[in-house]
């Protein structure tokens, strides 16, 4: 059973859907969890909800796009629990649209959410993790940031992006031992995905040779392993939770 007593997790965009389940699969296994999102809210819930599964939880209300939140986001973790040792950048949007009809807005907006949103978490905590010479930073992309989707060029260039800057952080961070890794979830029943038309659903199960969507609980699984001890020589990877879409 993984043992993460003691230890402290920040997730963002966790007030529902995956980050929901990953910020309760950690709590689970003994984190206190501080549950970050902009639906302050939601994140007073969720962390109502950590508390019960008798773990120490804090709400902070945060859009990570903005780095002066990002900063305020570790800042107020370190002052609560003293140390930040597991990062899930999962904040994430989209804004679907085919390329030309595409407008500059819904480009930016999912760029600055989902890969500057994941540049500003990881720079924030550098400076923690590096004088701890430890962490783990588990920053989630998607099969479509590998394989591309139509009407998605805009969230798939930033899963991409995701998937890149993972690979160039675990280089440096490396020496400091702090793994970086990436979690690339296929087709996962949430709320996002819910109301995609039925047709969608059925093509997209057609290229699972698994034959099913998955679940917030197989990503949430897939972190859990990435946060612990057993992932100390794993850095730099992409962990496809995807049923076998991609291979």
């Amino acid at each position: 059973m993984i043992n993460l007593q003691g230890k402290t997790a920040i997730v963002t965009g966790s007030a529902r859907g995956i980050g929901a389940e990953i910020a309760v699969k950690l709590a689970q296994a003994g984190c206190n969890i501080v549950i970050s999102d902009i639906d302050e809210q939601g994140a007073r819930q969720m962390a109502e909800k950590i508390k019960s599964l008798g773990r120490d939880s804090l709400a902070i209300k945060a859009d990570v796009s903005q780095m002066a939140q990002a900063d305020g986001l570790i800042k107020q973790t370190v002052e609560k629990f003293g140390r930040v040792d597991i990062l899930v950048n999962n904040a994430g949007i989209t804004r679907d649209n085919l390329l030309m009809r595409m407008s500059e807005a819904e480009w930016d907006s999912v760029i600055t959410v989902n890969l500057k949103g994941t540049f500003n978490c990881i720079k924030s905590v550098t400076r923690t993790m590096m004088k701890a010479r430890s962490g783990k930073i588990i920053n989630i992309s998607s099969v479509v940031g590998v394989m591309g989707n139509a009407g998605q060029a805009n969230y798939s260039a930033s899963k991409a992006g995701v998937i890149g800057l993972t690979k160039s952080v675990a280089k440096e961070f490396g020496s400091r031992h702090i793994q970086v890794n990436a979690v690339a979830p296929g087709y996962i029943q949430t709320e996002m995905t819910k109301d995609l038309p039925e047709e969608a659903k059925k093509q997209f199960v057609t290229l699972i040779p698994l034959q099913r969507p998955g679940q917030a609980e197989d990503v949430a699984n897939a972190v859990l392993f990435l946060a612990s001890d057993l992932s100390d020589y794993i850095t730099g990877q992409v962990l496809h939770v995807d049923g076998g879409m991609v291979m």
